[in-house]
């Protein structure tokens, strides 16, 4: 099953060779470990992402022998770079000549300069941006949100600041003319991440947006961390560039890009963990993309069986969930409709939250059968 997704009308963001927005693919990044002074590593480790379908690359520059460092690196690869400015503002004007973005925190703008109005030091990175050709990212980060912002809110409340941090970067540069830039904001709770990205999309609709889940450790737990968030954003149509950030030694780093690729293609052909709401007004049928947590192997035909067992409802909007594990199986099939989830010997049939019993891997179809016809018949 290919799955339509509208994505949001976000508009067109050029980044060297690539474009983010909504008529383009959604592209894949990538950030390097290594010293950025350690010219070598760097661009080894640039060329060996680029090389495994990275569409950005993303260094992170602290002083001027790292954007002295950086100039060097860009003769010695045609990737796509984008720079992370950290607390210095004002290397913008060194880093910019050598990159195709430049990527800000708000919540940094205040550690350099702090008399300065933070609307003066935007508006000087927005013209470092256009007479350099580049794009811009706003990184908006839940452990370095602007302190002022955080101030007017309940401490408990960590998305909200967030939010008006965001949009009112959004504003300025709309103001001044610069359009060519992305956001992002990231926490490393999944559940923040859809929220604070959904909010975001809700008011800021035409604004390209970066997805990610900040620390989100090793594998496989850290991709399936960052999965979920994915599969909810993803599937509404929200997002038009993610990265993976995975706890791994360099020579894996392009991990990363393999995990986003498959995250991408398995959302898009409804393999998802979570039960995702593609807005669709037809029969939906979600199975999670099978891993080593599967404890029969029946799951997988049991899925396609599911699907061609339930085409005569193809024209009614119900959701079916096939889960082939226990761990994600219980809870993540409470969204649906109807769901499976499959343990060793037996398939767990819930409808909504509710259990309604296990049964044999050859008599599940026909105890799901009733259950949609009870639930065709209803609505």
């Amino acid at each position: 099953m290919v799955v339509e997704i509208k994505r949001n009308p976000t508009r067109r963001v050029k980044i060297g060779s690539i474009t983010l927005g909504s008529d383009q693919p959604i592209a894949v990044q990538s950030m390097t470990a290594t010293h950025t002074q350690d010219i070598d590593a760097t661009v080894e480790l640039v060329n060996d992402l680029q090389q495994a379908g990275a569409d950005v690359v993303r260094i992170a520059v602290d002083s001027k022998k790292d954007a002295e460092a950086l100039a060097e690196i860009r003769r010695q690869t045609t990737a796509n770079l984008s720079v992370d400015l950290q607390e210095n503002y004002r290397l913008a004007e060194l880093v910019a000549p050598h990159v195709d973005k430049v990527r800000y925190n708000p919540g940094h703008l205040y550690h350099h300069e702090p008399t300065r109005p933070w609307q003066d030091k935007v508006r000087y990175l927005a013209q470092v941006a256009v007479d350099n050709d580049c794009a811009m990212r706003v990184g908006v980060n839940c452990g370095s949100v602007d302190p002022a912002k955080k101030e007017k809110y309940d401490p408990a409340d960590s998305i909200t600041p967030m939010l008006e941090s965001a949009w009112e970067h959004c504003d300025l540069l709309d103001g001044v003319g610069f359009t060519r830039y992305c956001v992002s904001l990231k926490d490393s709770d999944p559940r923040k991440v859809v929220e604070v990205n959904k909010r975001f999309a809700e008011k800021r609709p035409d604004v390209p947006l970066h997805l990610g889940v900040t620390e989100a450790g090793l594998p496989p737990d850290g991709v399936i961390k960052t999965r979920i968030a994915f599969e909810q954003l993803i599937g509404r149509g929200i997002g038009d560039t993610i990265r993976v950030s995975l706890t791994v030694p360099n020579n894996r780093k392009k991990e990363e890009i393999e995990a986003g690729r498959k995250i991408l293609a398995d959302v898009a052909a409804g393999r998802v963990r979570s039960v995702v709401d593609y807005g669709l007004k037809t029969l939906n049928i979600i199975a999670c993309p099978s891993c080593s947590r599967v404890e029969n192997e029946a799951f997988i035909d049991l899925a396609q069986q599911v699907k061609e067992m339930s085409r005569y409802a193809e024209s009614h909007a119900i959701t079916i969930a096939v889960m082939g594990c226990r761990v994600n199986g219980p809870g993540e099939t409470d969204d649906a409709d109807l769901g499976l989830w499959c343990g060793p010997n037996f398939v767990n049939l819930k409808r909504g939250g509710i259990e309604l019993g296990a049964f044999p891997y050859d008599q599940i179809l026909g105890k799901l059968k009733f259950e949609l016809d009870a639930l065709i018949a209803q609505r």
